[in-house]
């Protein structure tokens, strides 16, 4: 493993990543883009996931020949099973997985309708299920595979406003634990990341027009800042890697501390 300690952007290099398949859902944006694209720096067969066919595009066009695109909506549980098989024709089997996709909404919990909570639930929780399970059929009968969840400080502590997303990621903790101890004697680790709060543009909407808001995230953030989509992406590397073949069940906070600030 090499890494640059002076430039934060440079993403950490493993020689076991290259020619390795990895499908990255949500990845043409924020945290997700950023994961791609430090997967594409090491070589590796990127696939991404994602609704916008535009966006996905651009950055096919961007990142190289090493990265495919498939514009798919991951709440379609039913054709989910096509997507996979699809993908493993056409690129390869899938080696890590990771299940970046998710939508939010911002509301008052008692203004929550049951079919928006059911929407946030579907795509957060039980598409990114349905998604491991097809990839890890192919996993667990080679005996090899990395699944990489991405939670949320919404599953740290209580958010206000966030009650679908928060009830969403939490389940993806819980699912992270018996997945890995369901699959991991079949040679297949899960493991997640909670992001903190994250400079992308997404956070921008949320904090700029939210002094308050923002003034408190920082305030309880040890380290002072926000982190960069490169920090998450440095650790879906280190964790899609050799380097962690020891690792699995762990949920990693990339926060700056925020989870256990005060």
């Amino acid at each position: 493993m090499k890494h640059n300690p002076n430039d934060i952007s440079e993403p950490c290099t493993y020689g076991d990543l290259r020619d390795k398949v990895v499908l990255v859902t949500g990845g043409a944006g924020g945290i997700g883009l950023a994961i791609s694209s430090a997967f594409a720096a090491n070589d590796s067969q990127v696939v991404i996931v994602g609704r916008d066919k535009t966006k996905l595009d651009s950055v096919a066009g961007n990142l190289g020949e090493n990265l495919s695109a498939y514009a798919f909506d991951l709440g379609d549980l039913r054709k989910l099973p096509e997507l996979v098989e699809t993908i493993e024709k056409e690129v390869g089997e899938i080696d890590i997985l990771v299940n970046n996709a998710g939508i939010n909404l911002k509301k008052d919990a008692l203004e929550v309708s049951d079919n928006e909570f059911e929407s946030i639930v579907r795509t957060n929780q039980t598409a990114v299920f349905a998604l491991s399970r097809e990839v890890a059929k192919s996993m667990v009968r080679r005996g090899t595979g990395s699944i990489i969840m991405i939670s949320s400080m919404a599953s740290q502590y209580g958010i206000p406003k966030v009650v679908a997303y928060t009830a969403s990621k939490s389940a993806i903790e819980g699912m992270t634990r018996e997945l890995a101890v369901e699959w991991s004697p079949r040679g297949v680790r899960v493991n997640c990341i909670a992001p903190g709060f994250i400079a992308t543009d997404m956070s921008a909407k949320a904090l700029d027009n939210d002094k308050e808001r923002k003034q408190k995230v920082l305030s309880r953030t040890p380290m002072g800042k926000l982190g960069d989509p490169a920090d998450v992406a440095n650790a879906a590397l280190f964790l899609g890697s050799g380097q962690s073949k020891f690792i699995t069940g762990v949920v990693l906070p990339v926060d700056g501390g925020n989870s256990i600030g005060f």
